[in-house]
């Protein structure tokens, strides 16, 4: 049984028809990049599988559960969690403070309670250690390096032991030394059994941590195949229409 299930999937806005009747399926532990050029859909199937808006047409399956996502925390609670691009992550606030953002621990009595900043500290850490990054619980995020920050805002999604990761453009605008350390902690996700949805233009980052890579074009799949079956030329002319389908 696949871990998420897309059947079918079509989305309109108005006019617009953004996604039309997309399969595709993600195992447990399987990395799989989703490719296409700007306005083939990737954003709005993101979306859809986030919770962010509901389908026009047909199912989002997750576990084998049929679901209607009408807004993130409903898939939140079926383990999918986002990162998106800009992080969202607050600047002023420490690595350990961004982890828990929203979903703080508390000590106390009610309505005594106050905020147990020594757990949120150690939990951060663990998390951090799991994921092998250098990322410290106290550093300020204004701080800290692109691949950190990409360190943090993955512990989070950590917090909730989420099953699938869907990762909107992580290495973009990185030094490569940074896309490395991303690329890694994708590695470390998929030894733990998460599966990863890598929305990405990179096409070496594509091919370096992903098993499969399915291709939109103009709201259409038209290519799911093994990384190990294809290459970068082929990627490439499917994204821009000079292959029509694979």
């Amino acid at each position: 049984m696949a871990l998420l299930d897309v059947r079918s999937i079509s989305k309109s806005f108005g006019a617009i028809r953004a996604l039309s009747e997309v399969d595709f399926s993600v195992q447990a532990g399987e990395v799989v990049g989703l490719m296409g050029d700007n306005g083939a859909g990737k954003s709005t199937m993101v979306k859809l599988i986030a919770g962010n808006f509901p389908p026009s047409e047909g199912e989002i399956v997750v576990g084998g559960k049929v679901c209607h996502f009408h807004k993130p925390i409903e898939a939140r609670a079926e383990g999918i969690e986002v990162v998106y691009q800009d992080l969202a992550l607050a600047d002023n606030l420490t690595a350990a403070q961004n982890v828990f953002l929203g979903r703080e621990i508390r000590k106390g009595i009610w309505p005594f309670r106050v905020l147990n900043k020594q757990a949120m500290i150690d939990r951060a850490a663990e998390l951090f250690a799991e994921l092998k990054s250098e990322t410290r619980p106290r550093d300020l995020v204004k701080k800290m390096s692109g691949g950190q920050r990409q360190a943090v805002a993955i512990a989070r999604t950590r917090l909730s032991n989420a099953k699938l990761v869907l990762m909107d453009e992580p290495t973009a605008a990185i030094s490569v030394r940074q896309v490395a350390e991303v690329l890694e902690l994708i590695r470390r996700l998929k030894a733990r059994g998460v599966s990863v949805m890598l929305i990405s233009h990179r096409m070496p980052d594509v091919f370096a941590v992903c098993d499969r890579i399915i291709v939109l074009r103009r709201g259409s799949k038209v290519a799911d195949k093994r990384t190990d079956t294809t290459s970068p030329e082929e990627i490439t002319g499917l994204i821009t229409g000079a292959i029509r389908d694979a």
